[in-house]
């Protein structure tokens, strides 16, 4: 792998984030953490990162909104999103599908799920 795999967590909670990160790092990814949407849409046109978790309900800017329009800038319609949420209902997994999303990951997650989850996507980008 020349270039590291690059890692966006969007999340209002500083926890979730850290811990992310700190999964993440160990694997040998690199990580951008921003904690809300509306800071998120100005960060990831500098990063572009390989894959994006993002928080389903935050302040400012919700995650079904963020990925809404990031999926809709063509730049960034193939970028995995992940969404990350405390809620495992079919109806909000529904929602975020609808949206654009491309995977849910419930909250709290452990390392391999995460882990799992980008090598899911940046394996299937790499072919």
């Amino acid at each position: 792998m020349t270039e590291k795999i690059k890692v966006m967590i969007i999340d209002d909670s500083n926890t979730i984030c850290r811990t992310a990160e700190l999964f993440l790092l160990k694997e040998g990814y690199e990580v951008v953490k921003v904690m809300n949407g509306f800071d998120a849409i100005a960060v990831i046109m500098e990063e572009k990162p390989d894959v994006i978790f993002v928080d389903v309900l935050m302040p400012k800017l919700g995650g079904l909104e963020t990925c809404q329009i990031i999926k809709g800038h063509p730049e960034f319609e193939n970028t995995p999103i992940i969404f990350l949420s405390s809620k495992d209902g079919a109806y909000d997994m529904a929602r975020g599908q609808m949206v654009g999303a491309d995977a849910y990951l419930t909250k709290p997650f452990t390392k391999d799920a995460i882990v799992e989850m980008v090598k899911k996507f940046t394996v299937t980008n790499e072919n």
